[in-house]
C-alpha cells in the first residue's frame, strides 16, 4: 500500500510519460525504489560486516511502458537531458546519468537475452547525496526491465545484480549494503544484515520505542571537497586483514581477495599494536562498528532509541577518526544535530565528503529540530545557507513494480 503522497507522484509522472510518449498499447507500470538510511554499519559491508538499514518513503519512481524495437529511452525530472540507446549498444560507460541503465542491461545480458527496450520517466524527490540513490534507480532499472522481458529474478538475485552494477560497470568497489535495504526492507522495521553469510533479519521495534521519524538534513555540499578515496580506502582495509593473517600465520588461499570479516576479532586484539597506524584505524573502525550493530539490533528489539542514538554518535565519531572520512560542513551538521533537542543521535550518511546526517527524531519536535538547525548551521556555514535542507521522512517498504 502506497501513500497518499506517493499516489499523487506517480500520478503525476504518469501523466508525463503520456506527453512525452503518447497514449500507448501497453498499460503504464510503476516502479518504485526507496531510498534508505543505514542507522549503524558505515563502512563495512565491503568487508564483510555488519550492516543495519531501513527503507525510507522518498524513492525513485519510474513510469515505464515496453519499447518493442529494443531502444532505451529516457526522462528524469532532475537532469535536464534525456538519454536514449539501443539495448544491444556496446556495454560501456559513458559518464553521464544513463551509466545506470546502461550498467542494469550489461547485468542482466550476461544471464539473459534482452529484446525489449523501456521508454520511462523518472523521478527522485530528493535531493542526491548520502540515500543510495544510485542503488535505487540501478534497481529500478533491472526491475523495469525484467518487467517488460519477462524475467523473473529473486531478491537475492536483484541484490547480486545491482552489485554488478556498482562494481563491474561503474568501478565503485562497494559492497551489498544499499541495494539490500531497498530491496528487502518492510515498512517499520529494522533490516538486519550478515554480509559474509548474505543472511538478514527484519525486526520489528520492541514495544517500548516511542512514535519516531527520520530526519535528513542536506548539506548543502554536491561537489566533492576533496577526493572521497572509497576504494582506497577498501584496499586500506584489504591491506589491514592481509597483515593481520600475516602476523597471526594463518594460510589464505592464494587468488582469493582477503576482506575484514574473514579475520577473528581477537587476532586484531592480539596484533593490533604491531598494525601500521593507518591499518590499526581501518581495523578498529571495522570491528567496533560490527559491534555497535549487534548492540543496535538488541536496543532495536528492546524499543531503546536513545540507546541507539548514541550508537550512531560514536559510529560518526569513528568514521571520522578512524576510517577517516567526512568534510567540516558535514561535520559540523552532525554536531550540531547531536546537540539538537529531540534528536536522538545523528551521523552523516555516506562518506561524508558531500551530501546529508542521519538521525532518528521526536515527532513532537519537529518545529523545534528544524528551528536549531537552519539557525545554526547557515550561521556557521554561510555559502550552504540557500542550498541546505531539513527533511523529516517516513519508514518504507522494498522496491518493487505496482
Amino acid at each position: 500500500m502506497i501513500s497518499q503522497y506517493t499516489e499523487m507522484r506517480v500520478q503525476r509522472l504518469k501523466g508525463e510519460h503520456r506527453r512525452l510518449f503518447g497514449d500507448s498499447e501497453s498499460e503504464q507500470c510503476v516502479v518504485i525504489a526507496p531510498f534508505r538510511i543505514c542507522p549503524l554499519g558505515a563502512h563495512v559491508d565491503h568487508q564483510l560486516g555488519l550492516v543495519s538499514g531501513i527503507a525510507i518513503e522518498n524513492s525513485i519512481i519510474m513510469v515505464f511502458t515496453p519499447n518493442p524495437g529494443g531502444n532505451i529511452n529516457l526522462f528524469s525530472a532532475n537532469f535536464p537531458d534525456s538519454k536514449s540507446f539501443p539495448i544491444n549498444a556496446e556495454h560501456k560507460r559513458v559518464f553521464n546519468w544513463s551509466d545506470y541503465a546502461r550498467g542494469a542491461v550489461m547485468a542482466l545480458s550476461r544471464k539473459f537475452a534482452l529484446k525489449t527496450g523501456i521508454d520511462a520517466v523518472l523521478e527522485g524527490d530528493i535531493p542526491i547525496g548520502g540515500l543510495s540513490s544510485s542503488a535505487a534507480v540501478g534497481v529500478a532499472y533491472l526491475l523495469a526491465l525484467q518487467s517488460v522481458n519477462g524475467i523473473q529474478s529473486t531478491n537475492d538475485e536483484n541484490v547480486e545484480l545491482d552489485r554488478i552494477i556498482e562494481n563491474d560497470f561503474i568501478g565503485l568497489n562497494n559492497g551489498i549494503l544499499d541495494q539490500s535495504v531497498i530491496l528487502l526492507s518492510e515498512r517499520n522495521r529494522l533490516l538486519y544484515l550478515d554480509c559474509m553469510q548474505g543472511t538478514f533479519e527484519t525486526i520489528e521495534p520492541g514495544a517500548e520505542m516511542p512514535p519516531y521519524e527520520v530526519t535528513v538534513v542536506f548539506s548543502g555540499v554536491t561537489k566533492k571537497l576533496m577526493d572521497t578515496d572509497y576504494n582506497n580506502r577498501v584496499k586500506e582495509c584489504e591491506a589491514a586483514a592481509g597483515r593481520l593473517m600475516e602476523l597471526s600465520g594463518a594460510a589464505w588461499p592464494a587468488g582469493e581477495t582477503l576482506k575484514l570479516g574473514h579475520v577473528d576479532y581477537d587476532v586484531f586484539e592480539n596484533f593490533k599494536d604491531s598494525l601500521e597506524p593507518v591499518s590499526r584505524k581501518r581495523a578498529e573502525h571495522f570491528y567496533s562498528e560490527c559491534r555497535r550493530v549487534a548492540d543496535g539490533v538488541e536496543a532495536w528489539r528492546e524499543g531503546n532509541i536513545e540507546k541507539i542514538g548514541a550508537l550512531m554518535r560514536e559510529s560518526g565519531e569513528s568514521s571520522i577518526m578512524n576510517y577517516e572520512c567526512g568534510c567540516p560542513p558535514m561535520i559540523t551538521l552532525a554536531e550540531i544535530m547531536n546537540e539538537t533537542p529531540g534528536i536522538h543521535g545523528a551521523r552523516f550518511s555516506g562518506a561524508g565528503f558531500r551530501g546529508c546526517c542521519i538521525a532518528f527524531s521526536d515527532p513532537a519536535r519537529r518545529a523545534e529540530i528544524s528551528e536549531r538547525i537552519s539557525a545554526d548551521y547557515p550561521a556557521r556555514h554561510p555559502e550552504f545557507a540557500d542550498s541546505f535542507s531539513v527533511n523529516f521522512c517516513t519508514p518504507g517498504d522494498g522496491a518493487g513494480v505496482l
